[in-house]
């Protein structure tokens, strides 16, 4: 997942003036696409396309390509930057949730986490 991620906030000139906003967004749902294939090093292709849609993951997977889909259209067709970023903040969110799933016990460490965080303050 962190190649994905990484290779979608890396830019190969080191600045941002020629890249259009929407290219870097269509560079991170890239990214996030090349995390999912990461998926595949821990359960498989066959596996991975098989239990994509159980329903322990349904929710997961459905809003991680509804994210993905509407980061496209809101990065390309209607340029919308703030918003196509926050979609990418809760696309990969949603993407972390998903992968938690193939992890045993992985979806309850995060929510132990972020309960932890929110009791401290």
């Amino acid at each position: 997942m962190a190649f994905g991620f990484f290779s979608a906030v890396y830019d190969d000139q080191g600045t941002m003036d020629d890249v259009s906003l929407w290219a870097c967004l269509y560079r991170f749902c890239i990214g996030n696409l090349l995390s999912i294939l990461s998926l595949t090093f821990i359960v498989g292709i066959p596996k991975l396309l098989k239990t994509m849609f159980a329903p322990v993951r349904f929710w997961a997977t459905t809003i991680y390509l509804v994210l993905l889909v509407l980061t496209l259209i809101l990065s390309i067709w209607l340029k919308l930057f703030v918003l196509s970023f926050v979609m990418v903040i809760v696309q990969f969110c949603a993407m972390v949730w998903y992968a938690a799933s193939y992890i045993p016990y992985g979806r309850e460490l995060i929510r132990r986490f972020f309960g932890s965080c929110i009791t401290s303050i």
